[in-house]
Parts: structure tokens; sequence; C-alpha cells
């Protein structure tokens, strides 16, 4: 767990659902103990599948959803029964941005900072987040990255210590999201406490200073970045990838210590306490199928090798 102090800690998390429909009312468990820590200064990601609890659990710790089991302390406080006080501390930026499609994005952004004693200044903010490049057209006319910058810009305006951020890179082209790593990074570096969640694995490899791993309604991995990927389970562990022609299986007999997987078509990637032997064997199977590789790469594990080790599925 980190170190430094915790801007949040959830504890054995529980939270059902009775599902839509139903006709004999039974409750389905989504949350089934949850707990993570999130430490100021720190951005903490959650990783899972769609459906694993991501979502609800952000909703439980921000106060949205009751929940029916453990405990969540925000800054302190419960956050389903939180003061004036606490709720001004803490930036939201939901999934689905729960803007209003009528307001143009300026005066939205205006109006959210006037509710706040100390607000962030508005024109360098939009600025900052390129909003001032659409703030005369309607939120219903805006692409859905620009929709992003904008939920950002509200949960950020109120100068937060804890900001929540559901999927923020969503949707975003290559420069916005340049512009949004490093806003979040600059929010760390002034010890902010950044809690978000993201399909996009090389995303959180990149922002993450902790990860926890859902999997239905439970925290089943956490650590760093570094510890997550470290190869502690076989001496040697390592990966070779390559790409070449799609559909090319090892023979059994073949280096029958590496597990195979072609995440991608024509992408390879073979695991294992892989030798200099292995690699030669590997050519000369390649010179006997008559295929050239494009590209070879030896890579430490990252964090997409993780999580498909842990769900068994890709969530690409």
């Amino acid at each position: 767990m980190p170190t430094t102090p915790s801007a949040l800690v959830i504890d054995g998390l529980i939270k059902d659902f009775g599902p839509v429909g139903s006709l004999d009312g039974r409750m389905v468990r989504v949350l089934d103990g949850v707990s993570l820590s999130a430490a100021h200064g720190a951005v903490t990601v959650l990783l899972g599948a769609n459906g694993a609890g991501k979502t609800t659990t952000l909703e439980c710790a921000q106060g949205l959803q009751r929940a029916d089991g453990g405990t969540i302390r925000l800054l302190g406080e419960d956050p389903h029964r939180a003061s004036p006080h606490l709720r001004a501390r803490v930036g939201v930026m939901l999934q689905d941005g729960g803007l209003p499609p009528s307001v143009r994005p300026l005066a939205l952004l205006r109006h959210v900072a006037s509710m706040y004693s100390s607000p962030l200044p508005v024109d360098a903010l939009a600025e900052r987040l390129g909003l001032d490049e659409f703030g005369a057209v309607s939120i219903r006319r805006l692409s859905g990255g620009q929709k992003q910058r904008l939920a950002l810009a509200c949960a950020l305006v109120g100068r937060p210590e804890v900001v929540f951020l559901d999927e923020p890179s969503a949707g975003l082209d290559p420069q916005s999201r340049t512009i949004v790593f490093d806003l979040i990074n600059e929010l760390r570096a002034d010890g902010l406490a950044v809690i978000l969640t993201t399909h996009l694995l090389d995303d959180a490899q990149k922002l993450a200073d902790y990860v926890y791993i859902i999997e239905s309604g439970r925290t089943v991995a956490e650590g760093t970045v570094a510890e997550l990927t470290a190869d502690t389970d076989t001496d040697g562990m390592r990966e070779l990838r390559f790409d070449t022609v799609p559909g090319l299986m090892l023979p059994a007999d073949l280096l029958p210590h590496l597990h195979q997987r072609e995440p991608e078509p024509g992408q390879y990637v073979l695991r294992g306490a892989l030798t200099a032997d292995d690699v030669a064997q590997l050519a000369t199977w390649w010179a006997s199928l008559g295929v050239m590789p494009t590209a070879i790469a030896m890579a430490p594990r990252s964090l997409e090798d993780v999580f498909l080790d842990i769900s068994g599925r890709s969530i690409r």
C-alpha cells in the first residue's frame, strides 16, 4: 500500500444492486470487498474490464452511491454524508460528462467556478485545455474529446485536493491526450491525489504511481507499475516480440517452455526463460517457413501482460 498520507481509504467495500427487470427482487453483488488507498501527490489508477466494478467503486468513493458494507474515508470523512466543506475539496469528472447539452462550454465553466470561493482563473484554464477554440458552441454539438476536456476543466476549476477522473483520455486525439497527461502530471506535482480509471493500459503505465486491478468486484492485484511488471516468478523470464505473417504457431516440440500468444494478427509474443539458443532455434524455424520478421524486440513485461495474466481476456 502507498506509504504517503492517504486522501482516500476504502476497506472491504461491498455494493449490491437489484437487477433491472428482476421478478424475485434478488440482489446482485457488484463489489465484493474492494480495498484500496490513494495518496496525496500520487496518481492512483483502477484497472479492470468492463463490468469489473471500477466506476461503481468511484461512485461510492465520491458519495454518489451508498455502500452496503465496508468503510470509505475521503479526506477523513464518509463521502455519502459529506459536508459542503468536503465537497468543495473534491473534483469529479464523470465518464459520461454529465454536461447540460444546451449550455455553451465557457458559460458552464464560469458558472461552475462561481460556486467556489477561490477558483482557478477560468480564461487561463480554458486556454490550457483548448476550450476557447469551441467556447461559443453548444455542448450538444461538441465531439466526444471536446466534452472530455470540458468535463476535466469543470473538475479542476475549484482547486480540489482530490480529483476523480473516469476515463479522462477517452476519445481524445494524440495532441489533446498529451495536454491532459501533462496536466495530470502537474496535479501530482502540486500534491493532489489523482484517482482515475482507464481501459487504456499504455496510459495507465505512463501515468500511474500505484495501480489496483479489479476483477469481478474484488481487488485482485496492486502495486507500482514496476512491482506489478517485475518478473519474480521465474528466473530469466523475458518476452520476445516479433512481427511477421499472421497465424503462425510454434510446433509442440519446439521451445515447449515458452508461452506464445498473438495479441494482434501478425504480432507475436513469446514469454519464458529465453536463452540465446532459443532465439537461434526460432530463427531456424523462420527460415524453414521462408518468413522474415519485420520487427524483433526483447521487452520487459508490460502492464497489459499483467492484466491478461489475471483476467484471462483482453480489454482492448
